[in-house]
C-alpha cells in the first residue's frame, strides 16, 4: 500500500530547523513587550501556532492569558496586549474597538500587533513566498535548477532573485541539498482542483476539512459523545499506509490490519510470566495506540461512505469523467441543471458549472444564461456577484459571439427558417471554438486509454488519483519538464495555457550538486494544492526515483476554491 519510498530514495534535509526558527522569531516578537502580557489570537491561527509553540512555551515568555479574537468584549486586565492576526479589516476593527474602549475609560495600556501573512483573496503572499524561498536557499544551499509557469510564479521568482542578489554571497560555496525547484500557479490548472477527490487523504479533507495537518473527528467517527482532534502525519502508522490509496482499496486494507492486530493480541495466550512481562512493557502500548488509530480510520471510512452514498457519489463521478473526456456534454449539462433545481448544494452546483465551463473553454451563451438564471432562482439573487468573481478568475465564462459564429453557419442560416437556424447556431456554437483544455489534454495524454478496467490496486500512472480517468494537468507538466530539464518541446502546451510570457527555466552549474540532491524536488504551488496532486507526485517519485517536497500557500480543494470566490459566506 502507501507507495513506500524506494530503497535508493534520497534522504530529506533536516526541516526541523524551520520550526525552531519560526518559534524563535515569535519569541523575539513577544519579548519586544517585556513583562506580563495577554495574547489575542485569530481563530484560524490557533492550529499553526500550536505546531510551533505550545502554551507552556508561551508561558515561559510571560504570556499570561490567551484569548480568541471574536466579536465580544475582551475581559483582559493585563497592562499589555499583544495581537496575532492576519491583516483583515474585521481584525483591525476589533483591535480599534479595544483601544477606543480603553481611551473612553481613561486607561493606558501598551499594544503590539503581529501580522501573519494573508494567503487568500489577494497577492500579498507573493512576497512571503519569495522570502520563504530565500530562507530555504540560505539554509539548504542554492537550487541548481529552477522551473516555473504562471504569472504569480514569475513574480515570486523575480522577487526571490532580487533578494538573492541583495545578499549575494550567503549561499556561495554551499553544496546544494535540493536539486530542483518548480513554481506553479494554481490558475494554470483549475481543472484538477475542481475534481472530486478519491484518494483517502483527499476524501478526509473534502469530508472533515484538514486544518494545519489536523482533523476534528466528530461523534459519528469516534463513537463517543465528543469530538477528537487527530494529527495526520507519518507518525500515525495506519494513516501513513492509506493516505495515498484510492478509497476503493482502503476498507480491505483496514480489515486485514484489524485481523493482523488481533493475531498479535492473541499471542499472549500461550506466554509464560517472563514473556508476558516483556509483551506488556514493550509491545502492548504500541498495539493499543495502533488499535485506537485503526478504529478512528475505520469510523472515518464509514462516515465518508454514508455521506457519499447519500450524495449519489457514483453518478457525480460519472458526470465529472464525462466532462473531462468531452463526452455526453448535453447529458452532463442536464445533470447539473437537475442538481441546481434540487438545491443539493450551492457550492457543489457552482463547482460543476465551473468544471463544465473550463473543460469546454466557456459555455455557449444560451447555456450560460440558462444555468445562471436557474442558479439564481434556486439559491437566491445574492449570489449574483459570485458570478462576476468567477468570470474574472476565468472559472465560469461565456463564449463570445465572435468565438462561436462561423462563415458556414452564416450561409446555412440564410437557407433555413429562423427556428431551424437557432438549432444550427447552438450546434455550431459547441464546435466552433476548440477547447484549450481538450487540446492540452490531447497533447499531454491526460485521459489514459486502457483496455478493460483500470486496475486501481496496482496503478500504472498518476491517473489513479482520479480513478484512472484523468492525470492531473499540474503533475503532468512537472513530469514533462523534469524529463526534459526545460520547457523545450512544450512550446505549444505553454501557448495553450496562455503562459508564453510566464514559463521560465534557470539552470546553474550542477557540478556541486550530488546525484542524491538532484533527485530531490521542491514543488511550490502558488494559490494552493490538493491532496490528490500530492499523492500523484508521490506516485511519480516512487516510479522515477524522485522525492518530492511540497511548499504551498494553502492546501485547497473544490469547496475551498468555490468558497473563496463566493460573495455569500456560509
Amino acid at each position: 500500500m502507501a507507495f513506500p519510498h524506494r530503497p535508493d530514495a534520497p534522504e530529506l534535509p533536516d526541516f526541523s530547523m524551520l520550526k525552531r526558527l519560526a518559534r524563535d522569531q515569535l519569541i523575539y516578537l513577544l519579548e519586544q513587550l517585556p513583562g506580563k502580557k495577554d495574547l489575542f489570537i485569530e481563530a484560524d491561527l490557533m492550529s499553526p501556532l500550536d505546531r510551533i509553540a505550545n502554551v507552556s512555551i508561551l508561558k515561559q515568555h510571560e504570556v499570561d492569558k490567551l484569548y480568541k479574537v471574536e466579536n465580544k468584549p475582551a475581559l483582559s486586565s493585563s497592562e499589555q496586549l499583544c495581537f496575532l492576526v492576519r491583516p483583515r479589516i474585521k481584525n483591525m476593527r476589533y483591535i480599534a474597538s479595544l483601544v477606543n474602549a480603553d481611551k473612553l475609560a481613561g486607561r493606558t495600556r501598551k499594544y503590539k500587533v503581529i501580522f501573519s501573512p494573508q494567503k487568500e483573496g489577494d497577492q500579498r503572499w507573493i512576497n512571503t513566498v519569495a522570502q520563504a524561498l530565500h530562507l530555504l536557499s540560505t539554509l539548504y544551499g542554492p537550487f541548481p535548477n529552477c522551473y516555473g509557469i504562471g504569472r504569480c510564479a514569475k513574480m515570486a521568482y523575480e522577487l526571490w532573485r532580487n533578494l538573492e542578489e541583495e545578499e549575494d554571497g550567503e549561499t556561495k560555496g554551499r553544496r546544494p541539498e535540493i536539486g530542483h525547484i518548480f513554481l506553479l500557479d494554481r490558475d494554470v490548472d483549475f481543472v484538477t482542483a475542481l475534481c472530486s477527490q478519491v484518494v483517502y487523504e483527499g476524501l478526509v479533507d473534502d469530508t472533515f476539512r484538514i486544518k494545519c495537518g489536523s482533523v476534528d473527528f466528530g461523534p459519528e467517527v469516534t463513537s463517543c459523545d465528543k469530538s477528537l482532534k487527530v494529527l495526520l502525519n507519518a507518525e500515525d502508522k495506519v494513516f501513513n499506509e492509506i493516505r495515498n490509496e484510492h478509497f476503493s482499496n482502503v476498507f480491505g486494507f483496514l480489515s486485514q490490519k484489524a485481523r493482523n492486530l488481533q493475531a498479535q493480541y492473541d499471542r499472549r495466550r500461550g506466554m509464560d510470566i517472563k514473556q508476558m512481562k516483556n509483551f506488556v512493557s514493550q509491545e502492548l502500548k504500541g498495539l493499543k495506540q495502533e488499535h485506537r488509530l485503526l478504529s478512528l480510520h475505520i469510523g472515518a471510512c464509514e462516515s465518508i461512505m454514508k455521506k457519499k452514498t447519500k450524495q449519489d457519489f457514483q453518478e457525480l463521478i460519472k458526470t465529472e469523467h464525462a466532462l473531462l473526456e468531452g463526452f455526453n456534454i448535453r447529458e452532463s449539462t442536464s445533470y447539473i441543471e437537475e442538481h441546481i433545481d434540487r438545491q443539493v448544494s450551492p457550492i457543489e452546483s457552482l463547482r460543476l458549472m465551473c468544471l463544465l465551463s473550463i473543460t469546454e473553454n466557456g459555455l455557449i451563451p444560451k447555456d450560460y444564461r440558462s444555468l445562471k438564471t436557474q442558479y439564481l432562482q434556486s439559491y437566491g439573487p445574492e449570489h449574483l456577484l459570485t458570478f462576476s468573481n468567477l468570470r474574472r478568475a476565468g472559472l465560469l465564462t461565456e463564449q463570445a459571439p465572435g468565438d462561436t459564429l462561423t462563415a458556414v453557419e452564416s450561409k446555412v442560416s440564410k437557407l433555413v427558417t429562423d427556428k431551424a437556424a437557432g438549432k444550427i447556431t447552438d450546434a455550431f456554437s459547441s464546435l466552433a471554438k476548440r477547447s484549450n483544455f481538450r487540446a492540452i489534454s490531447k497533447k499531454l495524454n491526460l485521459i489514459p486509454r486502457v483496455d478493460g478496467e483500470y486496475d486501481l490496486k496496482v496503478p500504472r500512472d498518476m491517473a489513479y488519483v482520479f480513478s484512472g480517468a484523468y492525470v492531473p494537468l499540474s503533475c503532468r507538466i512537472i513530469e514533462q519538464v523534469l524529463e526534459r530539464r526545460s520547457w523545450q518541446g512544450l512550446d505549444e502546451v505553454v501557448r495553450l495555457l496562455n503562459c508564453s510570457d510566464f514559463a521560465f527555466t534557470d539552470m546553474t552549474k550542477e557540478d556541486k550538486a550530488s546525484s542524491e540532491s538532484l533527485r530531490l524536488i521542491l514543488v511550490v504551488f502558488l494559490g494552493g494544492c490538493t491532496f490528490s496532486e500530492i499523492s500523484a507526485l508521490r506516485f511519480l517519485g516512487r516510479e522515477k526515483g524522485y522525492r518530492f517536497i511540497f511548499l504551498t500557500t494553502a492546501v485547497t480543494n473544490s469547496a475551498r476554491l468555490m468558497e473563496a470566490m463566493s460573495e455569500v459566506k456560509a
